[in-house]
């Protein structure tokens, strides 16, 4: 069941470094949110609080709060591992284990949840790529190298092993920056197809990306370098494409600046 995401006051801190400051955000289920913005406003910081991704940077940490529903992620009872199970992580570049077999790269999460039958593991690896809309491409090779796949095929594979473990939440950290055109467009295609089962949250440089995969587009800007990065503001992504309310938000998606 995908579930909600409420950001409230988050400010995130690498020691010293005040990185984003005062982001409240809802990001509701079955739908997809755009982080858009310039290099270095804090747009993939953001997107890692979502999962707790960012505290494998030491000396990271924030306040305020992220809720998945009504359940605090940074709860001290919460489990970082278990988060990261929940809400689930697409990278920039496609991250297959190399040398596992294809089968083996979907169901490793599985694996090492302890999940040892091999029909159970056969099963979720045929839906999880089916899901992923790569099993009619693969189905005759599940055991060769993953790294044996094209780049925009790794990056599937990558997401079958992300909706292996049953998340509510999927994160894509510019899932397509690496990728050919055709290649982009499966995976925006994809994208389209599994918002219906899950909440989906992607960062992307593309603002032609984001006007066409996202429901909701939320804008993130500095004020100066080595200042924090801010939520400048945040809508459905039609109405601010065509008709922003700031024009830093207007300067930006026509790209005057960034």
């Amino acid at each position: 069941m995908a579930k909600s995401l409420t950001i409230q006051d988050l400010n995130v801190f690498y020691g010293e470094f005040h990185a984003v400051q005062n982001v409240s955000l809802k990001i509701r289920p079955k739908s997809v949110t755009a982080f858009i913005g310039p290099s270095g406003c804090g747009k993939s910081t953001v997107l890692r609080t979502l999962n707790r991704m960012h505290e494998v940077t030491p000396g990271a940490y924030t306040t305020g709060s992220v809720k998945l529903d009504d359940l605090d992620l940074y709860d001290k009872n919460v489990d970082p591992v278990g988060v990261r199970t929940t809400v689930g992580m697409v990278f920039q570049r496609a991250n297959p284990f190399p040398t596992m077999s294809i089968r083996d790269n979907v169901v490793a999460g599985l694996k090492l949840g302890g999940v040892r039958d091999k029909a159970k593991l056969d099963e979720v690896a045929e839906a999880s790529l089916r899901g992923a809309n790569l099993w009619n491409e693969v189905k005759d090779r599940l055991d060769k190298p993953g790294g044996g796949l094209s780049g925009g095929q790794q990056q599937r594979l990558c997401i079958a092993r992300a909706i292996a473990v049953s998340p509510q939440v999927l994160l894509m950290d510019e899932p397509c920056s690496a990728l050919d055109p055709i290649s982009t467009l499966a995976i925006e295609d994809l994208i389209a197809e599994l918002k219906s089962e899950y909440t989906i949250v992607i960062v992307t440089h593309n603002m032609q990306q984001a006007a066409r995969v996202s429901d909701q587009t939320a804008f993130f800007n500095l004020k100066a370098t080595g200042k924090p990065g801010e939520l400048i503001e945040t809508g459905p992504t039609a109405k601010l494409f065509a008709n922003p309310e700031l024009k830093e938000t207007e300067d930006y998606i026509s790209g005057r600046f960034g």
